[in-house]
C-alpha cells in the first residue's frame, strides 16, 4: 500500500506528451476512482484494541484527580493510562525551528499536574471496540481545580516565552527623515485546515519494535523520533504511508495521542489503533493563524517606503509543538515580501495562552503578513491619493536586482530571492482583469447603488526547503522504471510530478514509472512532504539520477543520487478579487477571483492550477468564514461543522490561474519553484482590499475573518458608503 502504484493506459498519448511540461492526468486517480483507496479507517489487524482519550474540560487550572474504578470495570476494557504511567516518557520536542528558551513549554504526552488548554489528553481507554472505548472514556470524571483562563496574547497575563527579531538598515533615521508615516495595525483570527481525513495512528508490533500505519508528510522523521522516546532501537520503527486524506500542514506532525498510540502497542503487545472524530479535531489537532500586527512605515514624497517598523503578537496557544517557532519566524522574515523596503525592523512576541496549541496552515506566516504588509501598502496608497496598483509599482523590487539578499533568516536559511520580475506579473494581472475598465465599470455600479469593490494583493512565497532529498531510480527488467524516495504524498499530485520528470530523461512513457513512498525501510533517509519542497527537491534529486542512468545505461541495476540544497527557492504572485456586498445580510459575494503565479518552470501546469484552485478556497475561508472563538473562560464556541463555517461550491468562485515562468531558478537544473500555497497567500489581503472599496472607507478592513458581523459593522460607520446615503437622506427629509 501506499507505494505510488501506477498502471494507467497510455490513452495514445506519444512518450514526449507525459513529460516535462505537460498537463498529464493524475496516477493517483485511478484507484481512488475505484473505490479502491486504503486510508488508515480501512486497516484493522487482527487482536487491535482501539484508543479513546480523555480531555480537559477546563482551560486551565490544577489536575488534582482521575477516578479510574468505573472506565476499568466497563466491557471491553483492556486498559487505562494516566500520565503517572508515562512519567518516564519525554516531552514531544521539536522538528523545526527549536530554540532552548522555547523548551519549558514542550507538550507532555498526558497531562500530570495542570491542564492548560480544553482538549489536553489526561487519560486513554483501550477497548476491543471503538465504542466500548468511548463508552469507558465517558466514566472517568477528571477533577480539576479550574483558574483563570488566559485567551488573548496581548494580554499581561499571557506567558512571553520569547521574541523573534529580524534587523537591517536605519530605521530610526528613516522614520525621523520620512516625508510621512504611515501607522497600521490589523490581526488575522484563528483558523486552520481541515483535511476530509481526521488525524489517526496504527501500530502494530513488529520484531521488537513498531511498523506504524496512518503517519504522512515527514514519516522518516516521526518513525525516528518515536523510536528515541520509546527508547527503541534506531531503525526499529518503520512507517507505512497509505493514502492521505489531505494535509495543508495540520496533519501528519508528531502529535501526544500518536506517542500514545505507539507506546501502548509496546506496552500491550498487540496493534493499537486511534482514529480521531471531528469534535476531537477542532479541539485538539494544530489551530494556526491569530497574530496580530502593529506596522509603521516611512515614507518619502514619492511614496516609497523607506522603512518598515513591525510589532507582531503570535498566539501559540497552551503548548509549543513540534513546528516550533517555524510560523513567527517565517512572518519576521517574509514580512517585506516583494518591495525593496531599504530598512526593516521587526520583534514578534510568541505568547501563550489557554488555547490549543498552534502550527503550521497552508502558507503559514505568510497569508498572515501578506495581509498586514499589503493593508499597509494600500494605506499607503491612500494617504498619498495614488490608485494601489501605482503604490505597489513604485515599491517592488526591480528584475535587474536580483538576486535579492532580503536580509533576513528562517528555517536555517538566508531568504535571497533567487529570481523574479515582479513588476511584469503585475502588468500581466492587470492586463488580464482589464485594470482600468474594471476599475470604471466598478465605479460606475457603486455609483447606482451596488456595493462593489476590486482589491489586489501582492506576495512572495518560499519552496523547495532542503537540506538533501534522496532518491534512488531503477530501469527494470521489462523496461519500467521504479523511482524510490523519501518524500511523502498528502495528495499533491507528487507520483504523476516524478513520474513525469522521469519520463522526460529516461524516455517512457510516465505511466511506465512507479514512484515508492513514505515507507520507510525502502530508503534510509527522508524529510517528506512540507514547505512545498517535493517538486523542487525531489524532482530535481529524480531528474539527476535518471541522467546518471541514461549515462550509464545501467538496467536491473540502481543508481542513488542526493541533491543538495542550502537555499530555498522564491515563487512569487499577485492576486485580484472583486465583491459585492448585501448590506442586509452582511454577506461578501465574491464575483471575481484571479491568481497570477509564476513557478519558474512548471512541470504539470494541471497540477499547478489545481493546487492554486485548492488554495484560493482555504485562503478565502480564512478570509471569511473560519474562526475558531472561546468563551470567556476559555470554552471552545467551536466543536463541529455547525460552528465552523467553511465555504461550500456555492460560495467558491471560479478562480481564473494566470501561470508564469518568467523567472526560472538558477538554484537547480530544472528552473523549479514550489506551487503549493501561492493560491492561499494574499486571498485575504486582496479581499480586504476589494471589501474596502465596496464598504467605501479607505482602510477599514483591519482584522480577518470578515464575518456578516463584522462586514454590518463596517456598513454601519458614518463614513461608509451605506452610513453616507443614510446622512443623504436624513438632509434630504429635512429640507
Amino acid at each position: 500500500m501506499g507505494d505510488g502504484i501506477s498502471g494507467l493506459p497510455g490513452r495514445g498519448k506519444g512518450i514526449n506528451e507525459t513529460g516535462i511540461g505537460h498537463p498529464a492526468l493524475r496516477l493517483e486517480d485511478p484507484p481512488l476512482l475505484r473505490g479502491e483507496g486504503s486510508f488508515l479507517a480501512d486497516l484493522n489487524f487482527p487482536g487491535q484494541v482501539h484508543m479513546r482519550v480523555v480531555r480537559s474540560s477546563a482551560a486551565c487550572g490544577r489536575l488534582v484527580g482521575l477516578d479510574l474504578s468505573e472506565a476499568l470495570a466497563a466491557p471491553g476494557v483492556v486498559a487505562v493510562f494516566t500520565g503517572a504511567d508515562m512519567s518516564e516518557t519525554p516531552l514531544i520536542d521539536f522538528r523545526q525551528v527549536g530554540y532552548d528558551e522555547l523548551r519549558p513549554y514542550l507538550q507532555p504526552v498526558l497531562a500530570q499536574d495542570s491542564v492548560r488548554y480544553v482538549g489536553e489528553p489526561l487519560a486513554a481507554v483501550f477497548a476491543v471496540d471503538p465504542y466500548l472505548a468511548e463508552d469507558a472514556a465517558e466514566l472517568i470524571w477528571p477533577e480539576i481545580e479550574a483558574g483563570e483562563a488566559v485567551l488573548e496574547s496581548r494580554s499581561p497575563l499571557a506567558i512571553s516565552a520569547m521574541t523573534l527579531r529580524a534587523d537591517y538598515g536605519d530605521v530610526t533615521a528613516a522614520m525621523s527623515a520620512a516625508h510621512r508615516v504611515v501607522e497600521l495595525t490589523c490581526e488575522v483570527g484563528r483558523h486552520s485546515g481541515i483535511p476530509l481525513e481526521t488525524r489517526g495512528l496504527l501500530a502494530k508490533p513488529s520484531g521488537g519494535g513498531l511498523e506504524i500505519y496512518g503517519i504522512a508528510k515527514v514519516p522518516h522523521y516521526n518513525c525516528a523520533t518515536l523510536a528515541a522516546m520509546l527508547h527503541l532501537p534506531a531503525g526499529s520503527v518503520v512507517g507505512r504511508e497509505g493514502h492521505v486524506g489531505g494535509g495543508f500542514g495540520v496533519r501528519g506532525e508528531l502529535y501526544p495521542e500518536d506517542v500514545l498510540v505507539a507506546w501502548a502497542a509496546l506496552r500491550l503487545s498487540r496493534p493499537v489503533k486511534w482514529v480521531e472524530d471531528r469534535w476531537e479535531h477542532f479541539l485538539a489537532a494544530n489551530h494556526s493563524r491569530d497574530q496580530v500586527y502593529v506596522l509603521r512605515a516611512a515614507v518619502d514624497e514619492d511614496a516609497v517606503i523607506q522603512a518598515i517598523d513591525a510589532e507582531i503578537f503570535h498566539d501559540q496557544g497552551a503548548y509549543v509543538r513540534t513546528h516550533g517557532a517555524t510560523v513567527p519566524s517565517l512572518s519576521v522574515a517574509m514580512l517585506p515580501g516583494p518591495y525593496k523596503v531599504p530598512s526593516y525592523r521587526a520583534a514578534c512576541h510568541i505568547r501563550l495562552t489557554n488555547k490549543t496549541p498552534a502550527g503550521t496552515y497552508r502558507a503559514p506566516g505568510r497569508f498572515e503578513s501578506t495581509f498586514a504588509r499589503e493593508r499597509l501598502v494600500d494605506a499607503v496608497a491612500v494617504e498619498f491619493g495614488i490608485p494601489p496598483a501605482e503604490a505597489r509599482r513604485r515599491n517592488l523590487i526591480a528584475l535587474e536586482e536580483m538576486p535579492f539578499d532580503r536580509r533576513t533568516e528562517t528555517l536555517g536559511t538566508r531568504v535571497v530571492y533567487d529570481s523574479g520580475d515582479y513588476a511584469r506579473l503585475l502588468g500581466r494581472l492587470l492586463a488580464h482583469v482589464d485594470y482600468e475598465a474594471l476599475s470604471e465599470s466598478l465605479s460606475q455600479r457603486r455609483a447606482n447603488g451596488e456595493l462593489v469593490g476590486l482589491g489586489l494583493g501582492m506576495f512572495v512565497e518560499k519552496s523547495g526547503l532542503g537540506p538533501f532529498d534522496d532518491v534512488r531510480v531503477t530501469r527494470l527488467e521489462d523496461g519500467t522504471v521504479e523511482v524510490c524516495t523519501g518524500a511523502a504524498s498528502v495528495g499533491q499530485g507528487m507520483e504523476t510530478v516524478i513520474a513525469q520528470i522521469a519520463s522526460e530523461v529516461l524516455g517512457v512513457g510516465y505511466s511506465s514509472v512507479r514512484v515508492r513512498h513514505g515507507q520507510t525501510d525502502l530508503i534510509g533517509r527522508g524529510l517528506g512532504a512540507f514547505a512545498s519542497r517535493v517538486t523542487v527537491m525531489t524532482g530535481v534529486a529524480v531528474y539527476l539520477a535518471a541522467k546518471r542512468l541514461l549515462a550509464n545505461d545501467v538496467t536491473g541495476g540502481s543508481v542513488e543520487y542526493t541533491f543538495n540544497s542550502d537555499h530555498m527557492t522564491y515563487p512569487y504572485g499577485a492576486h485580484a478579487a472583486v465583491v459585492k456586498l448585501d448590506p442586509g445580510t452582511g454577506g461578501v459575494e465574491i464575483e471575481r477571483y484571479v491568481v497570477a503565479y509564476d513557478v519558474g518552470r512548471s512541470v504539470n501546469p494541471m497540477l499547478i492550477e489545481g493546487q492554486i484552485v485548492g488554495g484560493a478556497a482555504q485562503g478565502i475561508g480564512g478570509s471569511l468564514y473560519e474562526e475558531y472563538r472561546y468563551d470567556s473562560d476559555g470554552g471552545p464556541l467551536v466543536t463541529s461543522f455547525m460552528d465552523y463555517l467553511m465555504p461550500t461550491a456555492e460560495n467558491q468562485p471560479p478562480v481564473e490561474v494566470l501561470v508564469s515562468e518568467d523567472a526560472p531558478s538558477p538554484l537547480n537544473p530544472l528552473g523549479l519553484k514550489g506551487a503549493g500555497e501561492g493560491g492561499t497567500n494574499a486571498c485575504g489581503a486582496a479581499i480586504a482590499a476589494a471589501v474596502d472599496e465596496a464598504v467605501g472607507c479607505p482602510g477599514a478592513v483591519r482584522t480577518l475573518p470578515l464575518s456578516p458581523e463584522r462586514v454590518l459593522s463596517l456598513l454601519g460607520e458614518p463614513g461608509s458608503a451605506v452610513g453616507r446615503r443614510g446622512a443623504s437622506r436624513a438632509v434630504s427629509a429635512r429640507e
